[in-house]
């Protein structure tokens, strides 16, 4: 069963783009990834189109050797797009594999050890404050948030994931205001984290907490917003809040350990890291409780080996998921056969068109994403669907 094609495909899925990659064997059968290139991703189409004359030709069985052949031509720059376009492809791989072998894909990640898939809902509340237009109703005061959380617990969700944002003009007729200077927005540089700012986050969370109730995990997502001694003050100022997990990101594995030591809650981070030997120094240094791994971008057969170490280090995993459905399948593949899973992050919060651009919607319910016994990853992108709605 060897590989005929290699293809993208891309569309518009409201906001952002969605990106695909399309591989068919010579026996006619399909392989489908999905990837990603928002933000910092972009160019990982030419990376896919450039390596795919060196996948032709291989056996879809031969999901190593195609690694070890991609991996050989890509050394000296092994990170950034390049790892990310071996992932998408490796995980094309892994699904076309399956549907020839007609099991599920977590068969050939060592077979799945639990049925069902605890999930948070990530993003709450930050969609709908930024995108409200896409995710209605919106959210525009602190109300909305306390509405939002009691939604949550509503409809059955054990576990909200949310940003950090200011409500402080909202009385006086302003807007709600994210703080993500680690993105850029807004432009500050030096991502201190001053008084004004910890004091608005505290309510933000604290508006959760009322409406969600006592018995909701609330995770806070820190990403590279502030540098180590603003992380250190934001846990020291909300040491008395009860986190499932505050999420941090940093380029520094050390600086991450030093605020590991001293943080009273449990410390994630790691999801934009590409590859097993990026990992290694935070394993080393004991430097978070969960390590994060974005399997769509990293492969899901190279992130078993990444949660494999992981476990030899007494650290939790948890995949880190913001995309589309096919995505979430693959994190949920990877998930069930992953003994020391923490938690699945996944968006509940949808555009309309995910029900038409997606042949089968992840089967979530009471706070679980239950596993299909699909042969592949249970899901695929609905080609005619994704041509109706052109890539910006």
């Amino acid at each position: 069963m060897k590989v005929r094609s290699i293809e993208t495909r891309h569309c518009d899925s409201g906001w952002r783009n969605y990106h695909f990659v399309k591989l068919t064997t010579e026996d006619g059968v399909v392989g489908w990834s999905e990837y990603d290139e928002h933000q910092g991703a972009i160019g990982v189409t030419t990376v896919v189109e450039k390596l795919t004359p060196m996948v032709l030709g291989e056996r879809v069985h031969d999901v190593e050797r195609v690694f070890a052949r991609l991996h050989g031509r890509a050394r000296q720059s092994m990170s950034g797009v390049m790892a990310m376009g071996i992932g998408a492809i490796e995980n094309a791989l892994l699904d076309a594999k399956a549907k020839t072998l007609g099991v599920p894909c977590y068969d050939l990640l060592g077979g799945k050890v639990r049925d069902a898939v605890r999930v948070y809902w990530s993003h709450c509340g930050t969609w709908r404050i930024g995108r409200g237009d896409f995710y209605p109703p919106p959210v525009k005061t602190l109300d909305d948030v306390r509405a939002l959380g009691q939604e949550v617990r509503e409809k059955g969700f054990t576990g909200l994931k949310t940003n950090i944002f200011d409500f402080s003009e909202v009385e006086s007729g302003g807007r709600v205001k994210g703080w993500a200077p680690g993105f850029g927005s807004p432009y500050a540089p030096d991502r201190n984290a001053e008084k004004h700012m910890i004091r608005e986050l505290r309510r933000h969370l604290e508006a959760f907490r009322e409406g969600a109730g006592e018995g909701m995990d609330i995770l806070l997502d820190l990403n590279y917003n502030a540098n180590s001694e603003g992380y250190r003050r934001i846990l020291r100022e909300l040491r008395d809040f009860d986190f499932f997990w505050v999420e941090i990101d940093t380029e520094y594995p050390e600086a991450l350990a030093d605020v590991r030591a001293v943080s009273p809650h449990t410390i994630a981070s790691c999801e934009s890291l590409l590859t097993l030997p990026a990992f290694l120094p935070y394993f080393r240094l004991r430097a978070m409780d969960v390590a994060i791994i974005d399997v769509v971008w990293n492969g899901a057969w190279q992130s078993m080996k990444i949660a494999a170490t992981a476990a030899a280090h007494q650290v939790n995993v948890a995949p880190h998921n913001y995309y589309g459905h096919l995505s979430t399948m693959i994190s949920a593949h990877f998930s069930a056969a992953t003994p020391n899973l923490r938690i699945m992050e996944t968006d509940i919060d949808r555009v309309p068109r995910d029900a038409e651009l997606f042949t089968v919607a992840p089967d979530i319910r009471d706070s679980h994403l239950h596993m299909p016994e699909t042969p592949g990853w249970g899901t695929e992108p609905n080609e005619e669907a994704v041509a109706k709605y052109p890539a910006r």
